[in-house]
């Protein structure tokens, strides 16, 4: 393996701006809020184009009820599905500090569809309908999200000895007590879950005619290549210390498993074509 100092640093400031020691602006915190300006945005854009019925006066509420639900379900999600709940005896707070890293991502898909079932039974919109628009701006979030991951420096990936590889100072080290060079697995996963989903979804919502005709069908796509490209990436990220595998799976590969079945319900599910939606 190559030494060490023949590879990047990661020693990027997690902060865009420091006011004081740990307060300021994080680039983990401004993923979320950049992820959710850019939903709304496209969701403002389905509505003028006659493609949602979601109308345009009330994408703010649904984003409101959104952003409660990917930050209570992945914050919630973390804690339990990744066993942070045993931290509780020495750091209760941990759970409401939302700033921090510590969210999961399969634990905000739930709490948003939660969001999304509770605002389509208020504005009697079809739940499939919204969480076909919900899976198409999704993307963009986790882009920006694994980004800042990288920016933390954290869920780095397995040492390797690749021209691109990164070392991670944060890492455990290798034999020689240096940290080692690692895939930089959240480049791959901002890549897979990322752009190339967003691009995708993008091209099926604006180009096909499946959220008319075949409403949660695209949310159904959108789950089972998110679980696949999931996969893909838990191959070369580093499972975390201090979780346990499951049946010799990285927790990530394991519950990855679920949305691949519940996906292919909504893929193969034949529904009513939707009235009011031009094509």
């Amino acid at each position: 393996m190559t030494p060490p100092l023949a590879y990047w640093v990661d020693q990027l400031d997690p902060f865009l701006i420091r006011f004081h020691g740990n307060v300021g602006i994080r680039y983990y915190g401004l993923s979320y809020a950049l992820g959710f300006l850019a939903a709304a945005w496209l969701l403002y854009r389905y509505a003028r184009a006659g493609r949602s019925l979601l109308p345009a006066d009330k994408v703010p509420d649904f984003m409101v009820a959104a952003v409660i639900g990917v930050l209570a379900g992945g914050r919630i999600g973390s804690y339990i599905l990744y066993d942070r709940w045993r931290n509780f005896r020495t750091d209760p707070l941990e759970i409401l500090r939302v700033w921090e890293p510590g969210m999961a991502s399969h634990g905000g898909m739930i709490g948003v569809f939660l969001a999304a079932l509770w605002f389509s039974r208020s504005q009697r919109i079809p739940l499939l309908h919204l969480s076909d628009l919900v899976a198409s701006v999704a993307p963009a979030g986790l882009f920006l999200g694994r980004i800042a991951n990288f920016i933390n420096g954290e869920l780095w990936g397995k040492p390797t000895d690749v021209p691109w590889a990164v070392i991670f100072p944060r890492s455990p080290p290798g034999p020689s007590g240096l940290p080692v060079p690692r895939h930089p697995s959240q480049l791959y996963e901002a890549g897979l879950e990322g752009a190339l989903l967003f691009a995708y979804l993008q091209w099926r919502f604006w180009k096909t005619g499946a959220v008319r005709e075949r409403p949660g069908r695209l949310a159904g796509e959108f789950l089972i290549l998110y679980a696949c490209v999931r996969i893909a990436g838990e191959v070369f990220r580093e499972p975390d210390a201090d979780v346990s595998l499951i049946l010799g799976m990285s927790r990530g590969t394991f519950y990855s498993l679920f949305m691949i079945a519940f996906g292919l319900v909504l893929w193969l599910r034949r529904g009513r074509p939707l009235e009011g939606l031009k094509p």
